[in-house]
């Protein structure tokens, strides 16, 4: 009961004036990002984050939170209008939703979208509202050697799912633990690789990356691929929900809820996994089968949800743990260490009233969300037509104005320039970036982790294997592992037999 009263005083915060314009703020940059292809909520929330220094804290998160609501609402539009996915988790939006859009039902597929995601939003914010704090209330009594195995899993999971390759994903994390190891040790006081420049000696600013390979590197990707010629939008057409169209989506919005949250809960679950199994579900479900592939409302229905639903889910390890599963969670980790606030089981306890605040705020945000879909997707459909030299030299603008207002450092923008590049070669061939941000958010964390369970265990190694929540840990994950490759095996051998001619 206690849980709902710190709910309540969240609100009472969360509505003031204040934060109400904050929220809207947040959940309208967050749709505008979502809407334009190629930029997701990471890249925006990165952009924004050395802008935001002059704000307290509750109000720079309930920014971020919004951007990140605001971003999977968004992203919807331009996969049925444009099919052009704008958040890498609206790819499966596309495949039914643009061919409604082409049908004449572009107005049907942007309303299930619009109301089955505040649907899914909301059930997925109260699961978040009453799971949180009994999985923080637990997560206390964990160990050092407990926080390890955690870390190791989501290393591994991150690494491994993220992106098409494993071997990929594990260079990108590779990287980005090499990067938290430059700067000072705490420990010796010795500098590790810091090439004896000054500017490296506190190690290298968690702001500066995210900028560098969220906003510099993908919006130099973006624009090396940038199509030319004027961009084709499907007119917004047709009625909004009938009466068969609400009999036929209903059941997707639940089912897609069931989907997303708890995968969102997974490390290196998201959103992208749960749209695809939610779309896989829906065509085994469906009345009408054949019309997957021609324009099927419950395809477009379900992996709307089952994406709103999953970026709650992420909050829970975010919030309850402080492990990032998504690029976007990563960099909303570095903005809560920028205040000195660190995400955790002491989050509900130390800082109650600003992550109550939060999580209010985000059921106000899904109200606005639908508010901003419904009746102003024409003027979104709009956004759609900025001239993308234009757009693409004002990211990169404000990522440099951004970066050098972190410290006023000159030698930032020669850093922000070389992490910039790095992310450009590493999407142009194919590195996933997300696990490089992640790595260097949590490397030092589990560095320093690895370090207490040793001292405690005075250099006993199995310590960091011995504890009951590790062991079960490590056997999840290894399960999963062996499960991964079982899957990828049946896949090439089923491809294999499809296309092998039969005597």
């Amino acid at each position: 009961m206690g849980d709902w009263a710190a709910l309540l005083e969240g609100f009472a915060t969360a509505a003031q004036p204040e934060y109400l314009l904050y929220a809207l703020l947040g959940v309208t940059l967050g749709t505008a990002v979502g809407v334009l292809p190629g930029i997701g909520p990471a890249m925006t929330v990165a952009l924004l984050l050395p802008l935001t220094y002059s704000l307290e804290p509750a109000a720079a998160l309930i920014i971020f939170a919004g951007i990140y609501y605001g971003g999977m609402y968004g992203g919807s539009t331009t996969s049925i209008l444009l099919n052009t996915p704008g958040e890498s988790s609206s790819v499966v939006t596309a495949l039914e939703g643009n061919r409604m859009a082409r049908a004449g039902r572009a107005a049907a597929a942007l309303a299930t979208a619009a109301i089955g995601s505040f649907v899914a939003g909301t059930i997925a914010t109260l699961l978040l509202t009453a799971l949180a704090p009994t999985i923080a209330e637990y997560a206390v009594k964990l160990g050092p050697a407990d926080y390890v195995a955690l870390m190791v899993v989501a290393f591994t999971t991150v690494a491994a799912l993220l992106g098409a390759s494993p071997v990929r994903g594990l260079a990108s994390l590779a990287v980005g633990l090499f990067l938290g190891l430059v700067g000072t040790d705490t420990l010796t006081g010795q500098q590790r690789f810091t090439l004896g420049a000054p500017t490296l000696a506190d190690g290298i600013d968690v702001v500066i990356v995210a900028v560098g390979v969220f906003a510099v590197g993908e919006a130099l990707y973006v624009a090396s691929r940038m199509r030319h010629g004027p961009v084709e939008v499907v007119p917004v057409d047709g009625r909004w929900m009938t009466r068969e169209f609400w009999r036929r989506s209903w059941k997707p919005w639940l089912r897609g809820t069931a989907i997303g949250f708890p995968i969102g809960t997974v490390p290196a679950g998201g959103a992208d996994v749960s749209t695809f199994l939610s779309y896989a579900a829906e065509k085994k479900l469906a009345e009408h089968p054949e019309e997957f592939g021609r324009g099927a409302i419950e395809g477009v229905a379900g992996p709307e949800a089952a994406n709103n639903a999953a970026a709650a889910g992420v909050l829970v390890p975010l919030l309850t743990l402080g492990l990032p599963t998504t690029a976007t969670a990563a960099i909303i980790v570095a903005a809560f260490q920028s205040y000195g606030i660190q995400p955790g089981p002491l989050l509900f306890t130390q800082d109650s009233a600003l992550v109550w605040a939060l999580i209010a705020s985000l059921y106000l945000g899904n109200v606005m969300l639908l508010v901003l879909n419904l009746p102003l997707v024409r003027i979104w459909v709009k956004v759609l037509r900025i001239p993308r030299p234009y757009l693409y030299a004002g990211i990169l603008l404000f990522a440099a104005l951004g970066t050098y207002a972190v410290n006023f450092v000159v030698d930032d923008l020669l850093l922000l320039l070389v992490v910039g590049l790095v992310g450009f070669f590493m999407r142009r061939h194919g590195y996933p970036v997300a696990p490089l941000v992640v790595g260097l958010i949590l490397g030092p964390m589990a560095e320093e982790q690895v370090r207490r369970t040793l001292q405690i265990s005075q250099g006993d190694l199995t310590a960091l294997v011995t504890s009951p929540f590790a062991a079960v840990a490590y056997g999840a994950l290894l399960v999963a592992l062996v499960a991964a490759v079982v899957l990828r095996l049946r896949r090439r051998r089923a491809a294999g037999s499809e296309v092998t001619p039969t005597p």
